[in-house]
């Protein structure tokens, strides 16, 4: 996002080198803020399934306010799938690439710590996630809620992801 200033010429000139000073610390807070953001990195699935089964969302930067989310998940057979998608934190359908189950992600910031995600297939609600973030940064907890046809919820489970080290 990019704001047009417009500086008035009667402005005392003292002034013009503290509000330069000023725009410019404020135009790098949002590139700050995203290299910050706590939740990118990887995160290993809290499970006692037996290897090779395993599941890792990786959140990477997209943009200056955006996030790519990947998953890699592989069964108890050993076979892997991958499926990814983008977010703005917006609320807005995405795109899911790779997941037959879901063509789109809808990620909504509720807090610094906390994000709620719909999943749809082809216009269908089947799923609402509430994704926190622990305030030390390491752990992340999951809500799933699966829903059937008519909007009823037909599972709730948990999951937990601890960050995996670079």
């Amino acid at each position: 996002m990019t704001a047009t200033l417009f500086v008035s010429m009667s402005m005392p000139q003292s002034w013009k080198p503290l509000l330069l000073a000023v725009l410019l610390v404020s135009s790098t807070r949002s590139v700050d803020a995203q290299a910050a953001n706590p939740r990118f990195g990887r995160w290993l699935l809290k499970s006692e399934a037996p290897a090779p089964a395993s599941n890792i969302m990786t959140y990477e930067p997209l943009g200056p306010t955006g996030m790519k989310v990947s998953i890699q998940a592989v069964n108890a057979r050993g076979d892997t799938t991958r499926w990814s998608y983008s977010t703005e934190f917006d609320g807005r359908d995405m795109p899911v690439i790779g997941n037959a189950n879901q063509t789109h992600a809808a990620v909504r910031s509720v807090s610094s710590l906390v994000n709620e995600i719909t999943n749809t297939n082809n216009g269908r609600v089947t799923q609402r996630l509430t994704n926190v973030l622990s305030p030390d940064h390491q752990t992340i907890a999951v809500i799933y809620m699966r829903e059937d046809a008519v909007g009823k919820t037909t599972a709730v489970t948990f999951a937990t992801y601890t960050r995996m080290p670079l």
